[in-house]
């Protein structure tokens, strides 16, 4: 889909869960034949996200309760190209979402609206 729609000139945001450098590569190579492909890192540190689980989910892959759960039981490459990186432990979401918009305009992607 994502693919598609930047094939026409638009923008498409995806938030996979992808932790193999591998399959993140492969969805680079189908965007990048048609369009413009930006990785963002959402780097947040793994007891931060630990800290931040409503539903427990972290717990039951550490009980064992959930097999191959990503960072505990299963890995996570963390991407060596990434276009932006975005520590959640260190910004609100509105900063996090400031960096991205940021990125977009210095690359030329989006217009800051600015003469």
């Amino acid at each position: 889909m994502a693919s598609e729609i930047t094939k026409n000139g638009g923008i498409a945001i995806c938030a996979p869960i992808a932790p193999y450098e591998s399959v993140r590569d492969e969805v680079r190579q189908i965007i990048e034949r048609r369009g413009s492909f930006v990785l963002v890192y959402v780097a947040t540190p793994l007891n931060v996200c630990e800290d931040r689980d409503r539903k427990g989910m972290y717990a039951k892959a550490r009980a064992g309760l959930i097999k191959e759960f990503t960072g505990i039981s299963d890995p996570y490459e963390q991407p060596k190209d990434a276009n932006v990186i975005i520590d959640t432990s260190e910004l609100t979401p509105e900063e996090a979402a400031q960096e991205v918009i940021l990125y977009l305009e210095q690359q030329g992607f989006i217009s800051s609206g600015r003469q």
